[in-house]
């Protein structure tokens, strides 16, 4: 037996973990430097908070208290152990008040994955979502839209933003409405003023793309390898923001889902005209996971896309 150990007890090959509420008897002894006033405060008898300090002394092999003084001085062991419970007691409160605010829509985060032409019809749901919670945080990570189902049903994300049916099992979908792809064209260009172009006139003209690869950039392509039409892509850009620009400068025109492009059509520095036989049925869609837990935020999120879109 160690020097200073309680009577009969060794230090223990394998201590039992100390439980919060053994903490709480050992703080309120050590902060009211009494027993018996320990004992009233925390409601229980006298007898019952001594048993709880002689387990933590034999779970620590160490006295905690000074027996010998009348104030109920703690040990060296005691003064360590009061640093630490208090520690763990505060951090008991911080967790209880973080799941207790997660509860209450009070903090939490939301993960969508979209592309970059799908985080522009996110945009207003997130906007009506903020407001109805703006103590939650919204996060959209750029994932390529083959890839969106996978992570959602992985867990990697909450929700997923695509247009087309995914092929993974396990997710159910909520519309968010049609998108349609239009010509943008500069508003002095030759063909602004047209409500709809042929394919043939489309080809005639040089078109800026973007150079990242989607199943919606495949199927246009398809549709016009499959009409013996010609598309001439002159130009490659990284970015939707860049393609608008280039368009807005009259360097050529660019086929594109036409929300990408809403605040330059009501400003009037696009202009979009529909080309024939490019009606894609795009339908975006919000994707999540259909089994598993959901948190208390992507639930309110779900919640929020539901009501503006009842009919989905």
């Amino acid at each position: 037996m160690r020097a200073g150990s309680p009577p009969g007890t060794g230090r223990r090959q394998t201590a039992k973990a100390m439980e919060l509420s053994e903490l709480l008897v050992f703080l309120t002894v050590a902060g009211e430097r009494s027993f018996s006033r320990a004992a009233a405060k925390l409601h229980r008898t006298q007898p019952a908070v001594s048993q709880a300090i002689r387990r933590l002394e034999e779970e620590l092999g160490e006295r905690l208290f000074d027996r010998s003084s009348k104030q109920g001085a703690l040990t060296e062991a005691g003064r360590v152990l009061r640093e630490y419970a208090q520690r763990l007691m505060r951090l008991s409160e911080e967790a209880e008040v973080a799941v207790r605010e997660l509860r209450d829509l009070r903090r939490g985060r939301v993960l969508v994955g979209a592309n970059e032409a799908a985080v522009h019809a996110l945009l207003p749901l997130i906007a009506r979502f903020r407001q109805a919670h703006p103590e939650i945080q919204v996060e959209v990570r750029r994932v390529p839209s083959r890839q969106v189902g996978v992570e959602v049903v992985q867990g990697s994300l909450d929700f997923g933003v695509i247009t087309f049916l995914p092929a993974e099992r396990g997710l159910l979908t909520l519309s968010l409405g049609p998108d349609d792809l239009v010509m943008l064209v500069h508003p002095q260009h030759a063909l602004a003023g047209r409500k709809d172009v042929t394919l043939a006139e489309f080809g005639r003209e040089i078109v800026i793309a973007h150079n990242d690869p989607s199943p919606t950039r495949e199927r246009v392509l398809r549709t016009f390898e499959q009409k013996h039409a010609p598309i001439n892509i002159q130009v490659a850009l990284p970015s939707l923001e860049a393609i608008k620009r280039a368009v807005e400068m009259k360097m050529g025109v660019a086929l594109l889902p036409k929300r990408c492009a809403l605040s330059e059509l009501s400003r009037g520095t696009l202009t979009a005209v529909k080309v024939q036989q490019v009606r894609l049925a795009r339908q975006l869609r919000l994707v999540y996971r259909k089994g598993g837990e959901m948190s208390h935020a992507a639930q309110a999120f779900l919640e929020v896309a539901r009501k503006h879109h009842p009919e989905s």
